[in-house]
């Protein structure tokens, strides 16, 4: 049975902290998705500099794009507020570089607990802008990625005893986790990978592959997915216990005119800056930042003025943006998910990017084609 789930934002709005997930919350229970995820940066990805009400109409409302919310606290209370439903809720996806692997073991511990095993522990390696600004060594993303993933798994089959534990970036010297699993369970651990170490890493500990879909085409996923599902057999697991998943970001509108008006949107075409090198070229186009950068996963956009901004994106192609977003109708983004289903997704997490657009008003009416996609992605 496919699965949807709804992402969201974690902006402080002019208004109220908790006004926009609140509102993205409800439409999750609405539209009966399975589960509601929050991303978890200390900044945004998008450039300041043209998130601003000449670019953005949505900044109105939130002026401030990277006044960003901490997920693990909002999930909690989201969890505790909101007693409607039974969706999952999770990280999608918490940074493995910044954060230490027992505080995160014990933050997706608890949420299971309050949530009677609804958690899940999306994970990856986490961004350039999240760590390096704040002191964070960015030097080996993977291996701490991989050293963290070990750790969790290691504190929390302790069954409380004390753990020691070698390691280049996580030691453990007489550690001890006593939380208990929900009902002998841990939360599901979601991977976000995309590279051959990542995948290996994701068959050997994770429940289920996580992708940005941006980074990849529907073949490229089933390629993956055989991967992450390969090295599942080589550790003794069950290749097919693991989910296969993938995170979907989506502009859409009531007609393809608006929905191209807003692609074609000084922040729409910042937003290709966070795509990788790789991508750009097989569009014909090299990557303003260099052929080797790999866009969400480097950039550092708080340092991008206005100026920088349009220039490095003045030539960015409409194909680009077309093929690593969910673009058009309600009817058109269904199709293109029912494509990556064909392709091995199981389930899709839908982030809507559609208010990042100058009109106000047809951001805000994107809310009705975002409902019938979730309701139609339940169907497929």
């Amino acid at each position: 049975m496919f699965k949807v789930g709804l992402s969201e934002h974690l902006l402080h709005t002019r208004y109220s902290p908790t006004a926009l997930v609140s509102a993205s919350y409800l439409t999750a229970v609405g539209s009966r998705v399975d589960s509601f995820w929050l991303p978890d940066h200390l900044s945004s990805l998008f450039p300041r500099s043209v998130m601003t009400p000449q670019y953005v109409g949505a900044a109105r409302l939130a002026p401030k794009i990277d006044a960003r919310l901490e997920p693990w606290t909002l999930l909690g209370h989201l969890a505790t507020r909101n007693r409607l439903g039974r969706r999952r809720l999770g990280i999608g996806v918490t940074d493995a570089s910044r954060r230490n692997p027992a505080v995160t073991a014990q933050a997706a511990a608890t949420l299971h607990l309050l949530t009677r095993g609804r958690a899940i522990l999306g994970i990856g390696t986490g961004a350039r802008t999240s760590n390096e600004p704040y002191g964070v060594e960015w030097s080996k993303p993977v291996a701490r990625f991989e050293e963290a993933l070990a750790t969790i798994r290691a504190l929390w089959n302790s069954g409380g005893q004390l753990v020691t534990r070698e390691s280049p970036f996580f030691p453990l010297r007489d550690a001890v986790f006593d939380l208990p699993p929900y009902r002998g369970k841990w939360p599901d651990i979601w991977i976000a990978s995309h590279g051959p170490r990542m995948l290996r890493a994701t068959g050997r500990y994770g429940d289920g592959w996580f992708p940005a879909a941006m980074a990849m085409r529907p073949k490229d996923y089933t390629a993956g997915l055989e991967k992450v599902r390969a090295a599942a057999s080589d550790a003794g697991r069950d290749p097919m216990s693991i989910t296969g998943a993938g995170l979907f970001f989506v502009m859409t509108g009531r007609s393809r005119g608006q929905v191209d008006e807003a692609l074609g949107s000084h922040a729409m075409k910042a937003f290709a800056l966070d795509i990788s090198a790789e991508l750009w070229a097989r569009h014909g186009a090299r990557h303003p930042l260099g052929d080797d950068f790999t866009g969400a996963q480097d950039i550092i956009p708080q340092t991008l003025d206005e100026h920088t901004v349009l220039s490095l994106t003045a030539d960015v192609p409409p194909s680009l943006l077309k093929e690593s977003l969910l673009t058009g109708t309600s009817g058109d983004v269904i199709e293109q998910v029912a494509e990556w289903r064909d392709h091995g997704v199981q389930y899709a997490v839908i982030f809507n990017v559609s208010p990042v657009q100058p009109n106000l008003r047809h951001g805000l009416a994107a809310s009705l084609p975002l409902i019938r996609i979730l309701g139609g992605l339940r169907n497929l």
